[in-house]
């Protein structure tokens, strides 16, 4: 039956709390997007509506220019006082050179712009000066005034209208009259009375180009593509300021309208925005949104990750040690700091542990008893045949008079049951146990001569560590007992190191081994055969654990090679 793969448990963590983080930070992002478009919108609508009113002020402020220069007219009691006398003659010349033409022209000198100052007068005893227009705009290229009598302008409509506007003494009024609206001109119209009697002696016309009245009514002060236009109280445009090429009316759609009034002149200052100059804005909120949405995002869940890491690494841990009792491992043991609820289920298992540990090693020292006493009597069974062969090979020795071999085999005899005894203790140094070793090789190069050859590739780093005795002679004794191909065996025997691992190897050319073979001997109940082999394995599972212990690697007509694989212990 196909296992189903479950979901690690830091997953489970982390899913629930990403699904809260987007869900938060999409409903922040997008109730901050809103707000923040809304409250761009607000603030470019009122900086937008700040400039008109600053457009607004600018064109009140030449407007009161004018009308100041009209109100110097009409407040200049001694002009009044001229121009109530109706004297002729000298008079007459003496009021217009040193009263009212004087006044004129320090009118005219008072602004900068060109304007045209026209004085209508009821005393015609006082001549006319004026010019002849041709058709340019005469404001176009001087400042000037002129003085009518005022029967020119009586039977005029506009002036009819305005007397019967009921205009008050003092007061004025803009309006485009006789040829301004052509020109583009616009004047101010005030009625010039005598103060003292409250009769009109009078009516004074002051002219500006509308251009220079409203020349702060610039399109670039609002933004790109935008369009100003003044309009007057009929609608009629009269004035506009927008880029080349736009074309932009009253009823246009798809552009914010703001409009400011324009006392005194009675027009309309209009700002048709488009909704681009808006929409940059709010794509930049919007980037701006999705940074720190981003960026929050990835901040809660670099923060979500370490604290689910943190708990996986806990319940990990847990898992782990679970496994290693599973694997036979029952060393492990978990450190929580706090008192949260894993330090609990970490503290009743390290007890659980070393309750097991404990009847493990009962059983344990019982079994290796066991296997210690079946290798004590297999070594009782084995020694003699190797004794009396070893004794048999000493008495030829002395026969043929060989002193030299008959010495060194008589000391590595002593040498190898003096190890093989070792005071009686199970463990050995990995020194001794290659001593006891080359012992056993010795004795039996002796014995086969020529046709045996040994060679060592030790490691000297590992020969103080801590080894079970008697694991490479009976890998020996196999190899020479069924290993031979021929007349001729070579052995070779490398202790090498692996990181936290002694690693033993003896390597044969010999004959060989099938899979079969191999799986017979490694066989917990196998058959006789190999049981040496077996025996090794055994002892160092029991003393070790089941990690280490004994590997053949094999093939017929090849050699073999049997490795040994032990902890390193001091």
């Amino acid at each position: 039956m196909r296992r189903v793969r479950s979901i690690p448990f830091g997953y489970k963590l982390i899913l629930p709390y990403v699904l809260c983080l987007l869900i938060a930070v999409l409903t922040v992002g997008l109730f901050a997007y809103a707000h923040s478009v809304n409250s761009l919108r607000e603030k470019t609508r009122e900086n937008l509506q700040g400039t008109l009113r600053q457009m607004r002020d600018n064109i009140r402020y030449r407007t009161d220019d004018i009308e100041r220069i009209s109100n110097s007219l009409y407040y200049n009691y001694s002009l009044q006082n001229a121009l109530r006398r109706y004297d002729q003659g000298w008079y007459s010349y003496e009021t217009m050179t040193k009263t009212l033409m004087p006044a004129l022209e320090n009118l005219l000198n008072y602004t900068a712009s060109n304007i045209g100052l026209s004085l209508y007068l009821q005393n015609e005893t006082l001549p006319e000066v004026f010019y002849k227009d041709e058709e340019q705009n005469p404001l176009l290229s001087t400042k000037r005034y002129e003085i009518y009598h005022l029967r020119r302008i009586q039977n005029a409509d506009w002036y009819r209208m305005l007397e019967f506007s009921g205009t008050l003494p003092g007061l004025s009024r803009w309006q485009q009259i006789l040829r301004d609206q052509g020109d583009g001109n616009i004047s101010l119209l005030q009625r010039l009375d005598d103060v003292q009697r409250g009769q009109p002696i009078g009516l004074v016309r002051v002219t500006v180009q509308i251009r220079d009245l409203l020349d702060s009514v610039d399109y670039r002060k609002i933004g790109e593509f935008s369009t100003l236009a003044v309009s007057d109280a009929g609608g009629r445009i009269v004035l506009k300021s927008s880029p080349e090429g736009v074309e932009t009316g009253p009823d246009e759609s798809g552009r914010l309208l703001l409009s400011e009034p324009l006392d005194g002149l009675g027009w309309q200052l209009q700002a048709y925005i488009p909704n681009s100059l808006f929409d940059e804005s709010a794509n930049e909120v919007r980037r701006m949104t999705l940074l720190v949405c981003l960026v929050s995002a990835f901040i809660l869940a670099c923060l979500g990750i370490w604290v689910s890491g943190y708990f996986s690494r806990r319940i990990q841990k847990i898992v782990g040690s679970l496994n290693a009792f599973h694997d036979g491992d029952f060393h492990k043991r978990i450190r929580f700091k706090g008192n949260d609820e894993l330090a609990q289920i970490a503290t009743a298992f390290n007890r659980m542990g070393s309750n097991m540990e404990e009847l493990i090693h009962k059983n344990y020292v019982a079994d290796l008893q066991k296997k210690e006493a079946e290798l004590e009597s297999l070594q009782a069974q084995i020694n003699p045949h190797f004794l009396y062969n070893t004794l048999s090979s000493i008495n030829r020795l002395a026969q043929f008079g060989d002193t030299l071999k008959l010495n060194i085999m008589v000391q590595e005899l002593a040498k190898f049951y003096r190890l093989s005894l070792n005071r009686g203790e199970i463990l050995t140094t990995v020194r001794k146990e290659i001593e006891h070793a080359k012992a056993y090789v010795a004795i039996q190069c002796i014995k086969y001569g020529e046709r045996l050859s040994v060679y060592y590739d030790i490691d000297p780093e590992v020969l103080e560590y801590t080894t079970v005795k008697l694991i490479l002679q009976p890998l020996i004794e196999n190899a020479l007992e069924h290993a031979w191909f021929g007349t001729t065996l070579g052995i070779r025997l490398v202790v090498e190191k692996h990181e936290s691992e002694i690693v033993f190897k003896v390597i044969d050319n010999g004959v060989g081994m099938n899979t079969d073979i191999i799986r017979q001997i490694l066989a917990p109940e196998g058959p006789r055969i190999g049981y040496g082999i077996r025996n090794v394995d055994s002892r160092i599972k029991l003393h070790n654990g089941i990690g280490y212990g004994v590997a053949i690697a094999s093939r017929p007509g090849i050699g073999a090679c049997i490795q040994i694989t032990i902890p390193c212990r001091m």
